[in-house]
């Protein structure tokens, strides 16, 4: 009888074992799944950002449009030969380039690429367009998104027509 006792305890033991590493390989699978997740998020996060600046843009709005980007001295925007530093001066910059509605047309932006670096810094790669009445100006852009305390901001933006 203590023969069969103990093979019962044995028994419950290793199975009590199996059960807490199956548990702890599930919990494992679980962790390295959630990158994916977390960078589905991050991307979403970012496309928000970009469509509200679509949005904003399209109604006329410099000041909602330049929310996307950080509000700091260390912003770069860099657009054909020109390089501006700072936030204020690529608002100022988007404001005296763009002083009327007609100027500004209709932005869009295609052909998204999204690449996190990490859970903080992401590059986005596209196409934009500006529909404007006697013609649509278009280029390419590459901008670096980093999460500040405000949210995910564009920090450089590099932008070409062609």
């Amino acid at each position: 009888m203590r023969h069969l006792i103990l093979v019962f305890c044995l028994s419950l033991a290793a199975f009590a074992f199996s059960s807490s590493v199956s548990a702890q390989e599930t919990e494992a699978k679980t962790k390295a799944k959630s990158p994916t997740a977390t960078n589905e998020q991050i991307i979403a996060d970012i496309r928000n950002v970009l469509d509200v600046q679509v949005a904003s843009w399209n109604k006329g709005d410099i000041d909602g449009f330049m929310a996307g980007y950080w509000k700091s001295e260390k912003m770069v925007f860099i657009s054909g030969d020109s390089v501006t530093k700072g936030w204020q001066g690529a608002l100022d910059r988007y404001k005296r380039n763009y002083n009327t509605r007609e100027k500004m047309g209709t932005l869009t932006f295609s052909d998204l690429e999204f690449n996190v670096l990490t859970k903080t810094n992401v590059v986005v790669i596209g196409r934009w367009m500006v529909t404007k009445a006697n013609e649509s100006p278009k280029g390419r852009f590459t901008l670096i998104f980093r999460k500040v305390k405000e949210g995910w901001r564009i920090v450089h933006d590099h932008t070409s027509s062609g």
